[in-house]
Formats: structure tokens, C-alpha cells, sequence
């Protein structure tokens, strides 16, 4: 491959808009990076574990909370889950998946502002409950549905 002046400068005009918005602040490390707040949470094996590692205890059941998931998974290797709540002051939604190998599977924090709304594909490895705990205003609220899986996920 054959690099020409024009490829260059085109390259290092794109490396200057970059480093430049990193100078001015719109690009923070703490966005870039992976969240480790709680590895804890990910590395426990059962839902009542992973409550527990997040701090929720026993969360309330809510009914606004609205978990979107297919009923049968033809494939548990990619599962689309649909989150929203309408409980005031969400400021993080967490996806667990209750016979996984690790229950938990994701925590989106959600920034003031902005709409409590998340879209996730997540591994099943078998038929089971799929838990969406959400936290706003310091307490936690919690729905469930089952999906039933057809094909392996997780582990087969």
C-alpha cells in the first residue's frame, strides 16, 4: 500500500479535531474508559448475590418499569432486552440474568437529563428470569419476565 501526501495530511487533520476536543474538555478520560465501580457485582454467581454486591437489597417491585424482551430467545446467544422507567430520578438501570453464570450482565448509569431508556443484546444460557433493577432517588425498584431460550447461549 502506497501512502501519499494527501493520505497523510488527511490523517493528522483528523489526529488535530481529536486531540483538540480532548483539550478542550468534550472528551474526559472517565468517559472513554470501561466502568469498574463495582466488579464485585459482575463476579457473584446468583441474582440474590448480585443485589446484594449492588447494594439493593430487597428492591420494591414496580410497575414502572417497563422490560421488554421476547417471550421464546430462538437464540440465547443474542437476546434483545428494552428497558424504560418512568420512576422519577433514575439515575442507573442494571440487567441481570437470574441462571446465568453470572447473574448480572449490565449496569448503565444515566446521566441527569436524559431519558431513562436502555437497549442491550444479552447471553442466556438457558430458559430463565430476566431481573432489570433500576435505581432513582437512592432506592431500588425491580421487575422480572421469563424468556424462554431455544438454542444455547452462554454455555452451549
Amino acid at each position: 500500500m502506497q501512502h501519499n501526501r494527501r493520505d497523510f495530511l488527511a490523517t493528522m487533520g483528523n489526529s488535530a479535531i481529536v486531540a483538540t476536543l480532548v483539550g478542550a474538555g468534550f472528551f474526559t478520560p472517565q468517559i472513554a474508559l470501561a466502568d469498574s465501580r463495582n466488579q464485585m457485582a459482575f463476579d457473584v454467581k446468583t441474582l440474590a448475590e448480585a443485589l446484594k454486591a449492588l447494594g439493593a437489597g430487597t428492591p420494591a417491585q414496580s410497575t414502572d418499569i417497563q422490560l421488554t424482551a421476547p417471550d421464546i430467545a430462538e437464540n440465547g446467544a443474542v437476546v434483545p432486552v428494552n428497558v424504560t422507567s418512568a420512576i422519577p430520578k433514575t439515575d442507573a438501570i442494571a440487567i441481570l440474568v437470574e441462571k446465568n453464570p453470572n447473574a448480572l450482565t449490565a449496569v448503565m448509569y444515566i446521566p441527569e437529563g436524559t431519558e431513562p431508556f436502555v437497549a442491550a443484546r444479552v447471553k442466556m444460557q438457558q430458559t430463565s428470569n430476566i431481573a432489570v433493577l433500576v435505581r432513582a432517588d437512592g432506592k431500588f425498584y425491580m421487575t422480572t419476565k421469563e424468556v424462554k431460550v431455544t438454542l444455547g447461549g452462554c454455555g452451549g
